[in-house]
């Protein structure tokens, strides 16, 4: 009897369990062979609905099934019945003009923490509701409450990282340890540098000594002047043509993100990658929704979708940057998970600094700058215009002089 009675409470519990609802992470739907999702959450509400969202990422910033990695988004598609429209943008201020102009909508952005802090003091970004993703509890505490959104209201960690210097160890004498390096002349001709006037300035800013945030009109200028000196040793100004250049052997060193420094030495092992000695920037990006989405809900539904484990996983593996969720670091191949590149130890760490929200006339002082560093010297010919114009201002003098030296002759005749 007490055999019976001990079987019948096993299969009751047993029952009991199965009758429960799915909690976050105690049982998985399995979407895809590689992805596999919360089944406490109601993926399925807009199924049938025509609901679609335009999601405007990085380049190269999520795993989109090419190279044999996982599509993520067309598992999204296939779990919610929800249409994703895709496009990207190269840099935090082509996706802020693009959103600022009012000439396109989207649902789900990507912006770096200070381009975040920037957008909500300009009310352009949509309170989050965390009911819609309980996965942020998931997020590291070290990537919350940051200066940028400190009540951590408009935006929820997608993947952080170093910025430093990425080297062909076939090109160069020996393994760059300062930002000076990109300064060089021996390597003339031979150096990238971002396309970008925040990364830029920082990195001439380190290489004075400086911090990262300009404080004053002067500080930019004294950058751009240094950005000026550089010029004569750089090949080009690039962001995504980064990776077939150095990839390709085509340059000796090149500033980048340590994400795609990893992806870029997978494929040409002659690269390296270091933290120069000065220090550099330590970024977050974040997903947040544009101010006025038409599907702010669905948007949440994308933004815990991304933050599922199989999904951070799948993105890390394939990018090759930082995750900010511990659950997923332990789901990556262990190359990446113990890489020194990925995550940095805590003395390089501690040499790190992040971009703040600038000030309105600082912004504006450095776009110009920016803007007239870009012009000077362009080709190689910055003496050119000067030159031209002394030149145009001696052969006017030189006309009128001989203008009025012939009417002298004339007279005298």
């Amino acid at each position: 009897m007490k055999k019976f009675v001990c079987v019948l409470l096993c299969l009751c519990m047993a029952a009991g369990l199965a009758a429960l609802p799915a909690a976050a992470g105690e049982e998985l739907i399995q979407v895809t062979d590689d992805i596999a999702v919360s089944a406490g959450y109601d993926w399925t509400r807009f199924k049938g609905q025509n609901v679609s969202l335009n999601v405007y990422n990085w380049g190269l910033y999520i795993s989109d099934g090419s190279d044999e990695s996982v599509d993520v988004l067309a598992a999204f598609q296939e779990l919610t019945g929800i249409k994703v429209n895709y496009t990207t943008y190269d840099t935090n201020e082509s996706m802020y003009a693009k959103l600022k102009s009012g000439g396109a909508s989207y649902d789900v952005i990507v912006p770096s923490d200070y381009m975040i802090g920037k957008m909500v003091n300009e009310d352009m970004l949509e309170p989050l509701n965390m009911a819609n993703i309980p996965n942020f509890a998931s997020i590291g505490a070290a990537y919350k409450g940051q200066s940028y959104d400190p009540a951590d209201a408009y935006s929820v960690p997608y993947m952080w990282g170093l910025v430093g210097i990425v080297y062909n160890s076939t090109m160069v004498s020996e393994t760059p340890d300062s930002w000076a390096a990109l300064w060089d002349e021996q390597y003339a001709n031979s150096v990238l540098m971002f396309n970008n006037s925040r990364d830029a300035f920082a990195i001439a800013a380190k290489k004075l000594g400086m911090s990262l945030n300009p404080r004053s009109i002067e500080e930019v200028n004294l950058i751009a002047e240094e950005l000026k000196a550089q010029k004569y040793v750089v090949q080009a100004y690039v962001m995504d043509e980064i990776f077939d250049k150095m990839e390709g052997g085509e340059a000796a060193l090149a500033p980048y993100y340590a994400g795609d420094a990893i992806v870029m030495m997978d494929e040409n092992p002659d690269l390296g990658f270091v933290i120069p000695k000065e220090g550099t920037n330590y970024f977050v990006d974040a997903m947040c929704i544009p101010k006025g989405a038409k599907n702010k809900e669905a948007a949440e539904m994308f933004i815990n979708y991304m933050c599922e484990v199989d999904v951070g996983a799948a993105n890390c593996d394939f990018i090759g940057y930082s995750t900010p969720i511990d659950a997923v670091r332990g789901e990556l191949p262990e190359e990446l998970a113990n890489s020194p590149i990925a995550y940095p130890s805590a003395e390089v760490l501690a040499n790190t600094e992040t971009f703040e929200a600038l000030p309105e006339e600082i912004n504006a002082a450095m776009d110009r700058a920016w803007s007239d560093m870009k012009s000077y010297d362009e080709n190689g010919s910055g003496w050119v215009v000067p030159v031209f114009l002394v030149s145009a201002m001696g052969l006017a003098a030189f006309n009128i002089w001989r203008r009025r030296a012939k009417r002298r002759r004339k007279e005298m005749y």
